[in-house]
C-alpha cells in the first residue's frame, strides 16, 4: 500500500513537471516577428497590416488557412509560401499578380492580371502605360487567349474596344486602328501583321476588316 502511494505521488509530480515545461515551451513559440520577401509592388507594412490577427499566435499550431484568409484580402497577391523559423519568426514569400491591361466597364475600372483576373484599381505609376480594354471581362478573356495561340505581339496595342455587334477594334501604339470582323478576327490580325511591315501600307491609319473577305484602307 505504501509503495503504491509513493508511485502515485512520483507519477503526479512527474506529469505535473512535464505539463509545466510544455506550457513554457509553447509560450516561447508565439509569433512576434514576420518577414516579408519577394514583394515588388506591395509594401511590407501593408502586408503586415493584413497579418495583424496572427501575431502572438503559436508558431507550431498556426493554421495556414488563417494566413491565406488574411493575405488574400489584397487582390495583388497571387500566392505565397511560408517558412517557420523557431522560436518566434514567420517568413512569408509573396508572389504578386502582374497586370497586363486596365479594364473599363460601365464606368468601373480594374486591372486585369495575366490570368484575366480582376484586380482592384489604384493609380500606380508602374502601370500607367498599360493598354486599356473597353468592354466585357469574359469576352476579353476569350479574345486574349485566342491571340495567345497565334503569338500575338501584345506590346503593339494601346487600346482594345468591344462593341455590341460582338466584334473588336484594336488601336496600336502607333495610332493605327484595326477594325476586326466578328468571326474571322484571327485571320484579320494575321493579315494585318504581314501588311504592317510593308512600306506601301505604312501610310494607312485604318485597316477595316468588318466586311467578309474585304480590307478597306483609309
Amino acid at each position: 500500500m505504501k509503495n503504491r502511494l509513493l508511485i502515485s505521488l512520483f507519477l503526479f509530480f512527474l506529469l505535473s513537471t512535464i505539463t509545466f515545461k510544455e506550457k513554457i515551451t509553447i509560450i516561447k513559440f508565439n509569433i512576434n516577428k514576420i518577414i516579408i520577401d519577394n514583394n515588388f509592388l506591395l509594401k511590407d507594412k501593408d502586408i503586415k497590416k493584413l497579418l495583424v490577427p496572427i501575431y502572438n499566435e503559436n508558431l507550431m499550431f498556426i493554421d495556414n488557412k488563417d494566413i491565406e484568409t488574411a493575405l488574400m484580402q489584397n487582390d495583388f497577391i497571387d500566392r505565397f509560401s511560408i517558412k517557420k523559423k523557431y522560436p518566434n519568426t514567420l517568413k512569408i514569400k509573396i508572389f504578386e499578380k502582374k497586370p497586363i491591361a486596365i479594364l473599363v466597364n460601365k464606368k468601373e475600372k480594374f486591372y486585369l492580371s495575366e490570368k484575366i483576373e480582376l484586380i482592384e484599381y489604384e493609380n500606380i505609376k508602374e502601370y500607367q502605360n498599360l493598354p486599356y480594354v473597353f468592354g466585357n471581362k469574359e469576352k476579353f478573356e476569350i479574345f486574349y487567349k485566342n491571340l495567345q495561340k497565334i503569338d500575338f505581339p501584345f506590346n503593339l496595342i494601346k487600346k482594345y474596344t468591344f462593341y455590341e455587334s460582338q466584334r473588336w477594334d484594336l488601336e496600336t501604339i502607333n495610332k493605327k486602328v484595326i477594325k476586326l470582323n466578328s468571326k474571322k478576327y484571327l485571320e484579320n490580325i494575321k493579315n494585318y501583321l504581314k501588311l504592317r511591315e510593308k512600306n506601301s501600307f505604312k501610310k494607312y491609319e485604318v485597316f477595316d476588316y468588318r466586311i467578309d473577305n474585304q480590307l478597306i484602307l483609309k
